[in-house]
């Protein structure tokens, strides 16, 4: 029997194998860290797979609906402001008209209002009655522009539109026809005159504030 070698101590001999089988144990339970190719075979990482097919895929398409909604929206808005201004140019046109023709209509009836006084007939009485009319009614119109009230304004350019329908019926006849021959230019007149107002508030924008003013 062979003597034992004085340097070899068993203890550490035991304490040796043990740490050697608790390493292979942990080697087989923990997984490679990523990237690295696994003992007995290749290992893909799935990140670099994932990015691979992402690469692949086309790229995606920017979504056009919402732009050409906006278009649509812009384009329609354009027609419909340019078909209001081009109706409130023709209401104007036809206000007109109707105001030069009624005047022409008035004028003669108005200026015999004169003509049993002292000084005879006077050509340019009739102005006291449309003149304040007329500066009404720009005044109104002005207003009208700005998104304001004009009440005063309407409030002279109905009496004077009184006024000359009472002149007016004085000088006519005493028939249903007369009466109503006298009284239409001035009745047509400021009915064509407020509708062309209520075009011009509709035509314009929403004011921002809600803040009337009263002139």
């Amino acid at each position: 029997m062979a003597a034992a070698d004085p340097g070899w101590d068993p203890v550490e001999e035991l304490a040796y194998l043990m740490q050697e089988a608790v390493t292979a144990e942990q080697a087989a339970r923990v997984p490679p860290p990523r990237g690295e190719p696994t003992p007995g075979g290749d290992f893909i990482d799935p990140m670099e797979s994932l990015a691979q097919i992402t690469a692949q895929l086309p790229p995606p398409r920017r979504s056009s609906a919402g732009h050409r909604k906006i278009s649509g929206r812009k384009l329609r808005l354009k027609w419909l402001r340019t078909g209001s201004f081009v109706i409130v140019a023709l209401v104007a046109v036809i206000v007109a008209m109707v105001s030069v023709f009624g005047g022409m209509v008035a004028y003669r009836p108005l200026q015999n209002i004169t003509s049993g006084s002292d000084h005879g007939m006077v050509p340019s009485w009739p102005l006291l009655v449309y003149g304040p009319w007329m500066v009404a009614s720009l005044s109104i119109l002005r207003t009208a522009l700005h998104q304001r009230r004009a009440v005063h304004s309407w409030f002279i350019v109905l009496l004077f539109s009184s006024v000359a329908i009472m002149l007016c019926i004085a000088q006519a006849d005493r028939t249903f026809t007369g009466i109503a021959g006298a009284s239409l230019p001035a009745l047509a007149s400021l009915a064509c005159f407020q509708q062309l107002v209520r075009q011009i508030t509709l035509t314009l924008p929403p004011r921002q504030s809600t803040r009337r003013h009263r002139q």
